[in-house]
């Protein structure tokens, strides 16, 4: 019977052994996040044409090209990854209003123009000249975006650690402790986009106005030891 109590009284101790490591650690979110304007843009611009004959349809879009080519020659050097290798002729039949009728036809040539501009500035220049040649387009909010968007990320990564710091400091202060050496973190980041007020640009009279703010945002969840 003494033999059973002493093995008691020995396993108490190590029973409430994690429970006490647990009570002097904290475990709690940070947040961070960076306000910011894109101060780039991928843009893409596309010549077509449709003709009876494919020959026709590729004049045209080439007529068209070289009009492109001789418009933004004056901003060419500052056009970034420029491309316009993209090529495409194919053929389609136009829908027939009289099932007897043979069906018509018809070749459809194109060619796509693709960069990316590092200066908004060049932005309704280059939308002024592709509307007066006929080149469409169309402009969304992914096709913007910051430069330097990994600092971005790193500086929202840094006050979100910095809050959870903050607040680790605050709950110490609670329980008449202090904050210690960080036990664990797990970072999880990402891109959250403000509604941006923007022209979608269709007409001819159609600029960007402007392109609005961006937030970039970061979690961090933190486990502290409590002094």
């Amino acid at each position: 019977m003494d033999r059973m109590n002493r093995l008691r009284q020995l396993a108490t101790p190590l029973m409430f052994a994690p429970a006490l490591a647990l009570a002097g650690e904290v475990t709690l979110t940070g947040e961070g996040s960076v306000r910011y304007q894109p101060d780039s843009a991928r843009l893409q611009f596309t010549a077509s044409a449709e003709h009876e004959l494919p020959q026709q349809a590729t004049e045209q879009v080439a007529t068209q090209m070289s009009e492109w080519r001789q418009a933004i020659s004056p901003y060419r050097a500052r056009l970034q990854d420029y491309t316009d290798a993209t090529v495409n002729l194919y053929s389609r039949t136009l829908p027939r209003e009289d099932r007897e009728q043979p069906p018509v036809k018809r070749a459809v040539a194109s060619q796509t123009v693709s960069f990316h501009i590092d200066d908004l500035e060049l932005l309704n220049p280059l939308l002024e000249q592709a509307q007066t040649i006929g080149l469409t387009y169309h402009l969304g909010p992914h096709q913007f975006f910051h430069s330097d968007e990994d600092g971005l990320e790193q500086q929202a990564l840094a006050n979100a650690i910095a809050d959870a710091k903050t607040r680790c400091q605050f709950v110490a202060r609670q329980l008449e402790q202090t904050c210690g050496d960080v036990v664990s973190i797990n970072v999880d980041g990402g891109f959250r986009p403000v509604p941006m007020m923007m022209a979608e640009a269709k007409g001819a009279a159609d600029t960007v106005s402007s392109v609005g703010v961006r937030e970039v945002t970061a979690t961090v969840q933190a486990t502290f030891e409590l002094n």
